[in-house]
């Protein structure tokens, strides 16, 4: 992975910054870099990636950028019989529109040569229970980044991070019990190759090489950070 110096001189926008794969994002760039830091409540720049008209303000008052990070958005999780249309839409409008808009609304923001980075999922390769929604929207995205990549003008790249099963609250949103969530977390890291959950840090590797010169041949690519599990 490209280290953190080869993005000098770069403006960053990091959306989701203050959220468990964008803080180890931040604490990467920090310091060496210009970073503008937007969230829904907690960063100095508010932005709804639900909505359209939250994100359009937020580029037309935030200025250029040379790399724009997107680890925000939110997904149902729910047992498939119990899915429901407004799950869907939720996933839709959230997680999968949010980042289409971040390319469609920010594209004129963001220096030639410069690059978006989504977040997708590797539950796109391998559902497992209770994840219908989410599967759904983050093959989704994989498929946007690759569509819209030969499409961005002024050598722009868009890429996704698909990161697999990572030691984060996502799995207590899964509906299972204490004793089923336990089980199930056992069952799938022995399916992991690595034998391991992944860390926050190991996905902010690869956004960072993503957001850098490093990766100025890598387009409309899904970077699959899971540890061998869609092996």
């Amino acid at each position: 992975m490209a280290p953190a110096d080869s993005l000098a001189q770069m403006r960053i926008l990091i959306i989701g910054a203050t959220g468990t794969i964008g803080r180890p994002v931040v604490a990467a760039l920090q310091g060496r870099h210009e970073i503008v830091l937007a969230s829904k409540n907690k960063a100095s720049e508010k932005v709804d990636i639900a909505d359209p008209a939250s994100i359009r303000a937020l580029f037309k008052r935030a200025g250029k950028f040379d790399a724009v990070v997107v680890a925000a958005g939110d997904a149902a999780f729910k047992p498939f019989a119990q899915l429901e249309d407004e799950d869907f839409a939720l996933s839709i409008r959230s997680k999968l529109m949010g980042q289409v808009n971040v390319v469609r609304f920010g594209m004129d923001s963001v220096n030639d040569g410069g690059s978006f980075t989504l977040t997708s999922g590797t539950l796109a390769e391998h559902p497992m229970k209770n994840g219908a929604a989410a599967s759904t929207v983050n093959g989704a995205i994989n498929s946007f980044a690759r569509a819209a990549a030969h499409e961005a003008p002024r050598g722009i790249r868009v890429n996704a991070v698909s990161p697999g099963p990572i030691a984060t609250p996502l799995y207590s949103k899964l509906g299972l019990s204490a004793a089923d969530l336990k089980a199930t977390s056992e069952a799938l890291q022995n399916q992991i190759p690595a034998k391991r959950f992944g860390k926050p840090a190991e996905i902010a590797s690869a956004v960072v090489f993503l957001a850098s010169d490093e990766s100025a041949f890598t387009v409309g690519s899904e970077l699959i950070i899971d540890g061998g599990l869609s092996l």
